[in-house]
């Protein structure tokens, strides 16, 4: 299973950004995919996940209303649409797939098996 994740750069506040994770070797219809951040000194985070049966999916409270996550099986791809974006959202944005099919599990980095390489998102004027 390999992921790619893509689509960081440097955006202003309030600006918007499209990111991508590309899976192979693994449909998305058998996998859920999360998105996490690291921010510069601080510990990795849950952002957002869609489960891989019926695109359930969970938002962290401090993206809820900005962040849409959404996936195309044909393409087997998970988009994370990022709006109204603040510098608080600047970090090493990864894309990880789990096996789990319970949403409360896929909120933890733990449910995790395979993780992409990480895309940096900067949020500034």
């Amino acid at each position: 299973v390999q992921l790619q994740a893509s689509g960081g750069g440097l955006v202003q506040p309030g600006g918007s950004l499209t990111l991508s994770c590309a899976a192979s070797g693994v449909s998305l219809r058998y996998v859920a995919i999360g998105w996490f951040r690291q921010a510069p000194g601080r510990e990795r985070e849950g952002v957002s996940c869609i489960s891989a049966s019926d695109g359930t999916t969970y938002y962290a409270d401090s993206v809820k209303g900005r962040f849409t996550i959404s996936k195309d099986n044909r393409k087997n791809t998970v988009d994370l649409q990022v709006n109204s974006m603040k510098p608080e959202d600047t970090a090493v944005y990864y894309c990880a797939a789990s096996s789990s099919v319970i949403l409360s599990n896929l909120q933890s980095q733990a449910a995790y098996a395979y993780w992409g390489q990480g895309t940096q998102v900067t949020v500034s004027s």
